[in-house]
């Protein structure tokens, strides 16, 4: 019986990388946790609509760790639609693009001053789309510098085990390999010090983890109007148009 030693040699490394890779996924654990939110105000927990954002940052070097190839990075959407961004949160790791079309039958300017990422679409019609690619991590706050009514947060990671908790406030991150992590949480209306207090390290075994029960309550402090992008108060009426209407 004859061999074919060419289609050997070829055929042996690809088994062999598939039998290194098959046990690092096997490896990967489901990192498990659920968030209730109260309210400041109303003292009432999980109010409609709030999303509680958890990543987790290696504290030890991993093996699939390493950033995401950037020819590979999917496009999200912040979509402009009724003078509102859909969604109104967003988490994306770094290096990520993020389109934001305009789907409004009139123009809009999206912009942001804040410290995950500094830019200005300037003003664009119905119908086109603008796109950023968000290379640092951090909180990006983002507004139409038209509608003073319109802002979306945009939560910038530098890792890829990351989630968004659900209208349950369950979360769930998955394909965690072993390994120390520094769990991180967020929520639109919490103190960053408060926050900070939840940030702790954990560590995921082979099997799945579970984070317990993270409470969360929002700050008393009264929210203050965001400024346009001059950093002046926005016009009553931007444009003599019907379509402009203070909000």
């Amino acid at each position: 019986m004859s061999v074919n030693l060419r289609k050997t040699a070829v055929v042996f490394p690809a088994l062999l990388s598939l039998a290194v890779t098959l046990p690092a996924l096997a490896e990967a654990a489901q990192v498990t946790g659920r968030a209730s939110v109260t309210q400041a105000k109303l003292g009432k927990d999980n109010p409609p609509g709030v999303s509680v954002v958890f990543w987790l940052t290696p504290l030890s070097e991993q093996p699939s760790s390493r950033p995401q190839d950037q020819s590979e990075t999917p496009h999200s959407q912040l979509i402009q639609k009724n003078k509102v961004f859909i969604p109104h949160i967003m988490v994306v790791q770094v290096g990520s693009q993020v389109d934001f079309p305009n789907h409004d039958p009139f123009f809009h300017n999206v912009f942001s001053l804040f410290n995950g990422k500094r830019f200005d679409l300037g003003l664009y019609e119905a119908g086109s789309t603008r796109g950023v690619r968000f290379d640092r991590a951090g909180i990006c706050y983002i507004f139409c510098n038209i509608h003073p009514q319109m802002s979306a947060v945009v939560v910038v990671v530098d890792t890829p085990y990351f989630a968004m908790s659900n209208a349950k406030g369950e979360v769930s991150i998955l394909r965690v390999p072993p390994g120390r992590y520094q769990l991180n949480v967020w929520e639109e209306h919490c103190a960053p010090k408060d926050l900070e207090a939840l940030s702790h390290p954990i560590t995921v075994g082979e099997n799945d983890t579970s984070l317990g029960n993270l409470h969360l309550r929002e700050s008393v402090e009264p929210a203050v109007a965001h400024l346009n992008k001059y950093g002046k108060p926005y016009d009553p009426e931007v444009f003599p148009s019907p379509i402009y209407v203070k909000p």
